[in-house]
């Protein structure tokens, strides 16, 4: 697996995967970069530059839509979540439990925490759009604040506290 760092304003993200898709996007660990598996190499590849572009587009405003090959390694339940997640219109965001209702399991509204909670490819599959019933941010890998300064940057709201 090749990886890649990208400077970003929520920190530095570690963006993995190989010649054919981007497998997984981490944050930053305390606000130093994430580590890395120890068999993967700092080589760019085609998948992974244009992931690094279209993020780096996302975070100046200039992209509301991901379009890369994707490999997220989950069950068939996690990766049917995340299908899912990727259909939340950008600066809208939904509940876990209509969520759930659009995975076709009303009560999973717990399962599909854990689902969400799992996503490998934040961002790119925007997990930070689920909220929960009562409008609350709730969990979220990259920390709460990341979470609001996604949401923000959706909404175009000053990031203010």
């Amino acid at each position: 697996m090749n990886y890649v760092y990208l400077q970003t304003p929520i920190g530095p993200l570690l963006l993995a995967g190989n010649d054919d898709a981007l497998v997984t996007i981490r944050f930053a660990d305390n606000g130093q970069p994430a580590p890395v598996e120890a068999d993967w190499v700092p080589t760019a590849t085609p998948v992974l530059d244009q992931a690094v572009r279209q993020l780096a587009e996302y975070f100046v405003g200039q992209r509301q839509h991901f379009d890369l090959p994707l490999a997220p390694q989950g069950t068939p339940f996690q990766r049917a979540v995340w299908r899912h997640l990727q259909e939340i219109p950008y600066g809208e965001k939904i509940s876990y439990g209509e969520l759930a209702r659009r995975v076709g399991n009303p009560k999973a509204s717990r399962a599909v925490g854990a689902a969400n909670g799992a996503n490998p490819l934040p961002i790119v599959v925007p997990c930070h759009r689920v909220i929960g019933a009562n409008g609350s941010l709730t969990g979220f890998g990259g920390g709460l604040p990341v979470k609001k300064m996604l949401l923000a940057l959706e909404h175009r709201l000053p990031l203010i506290g």
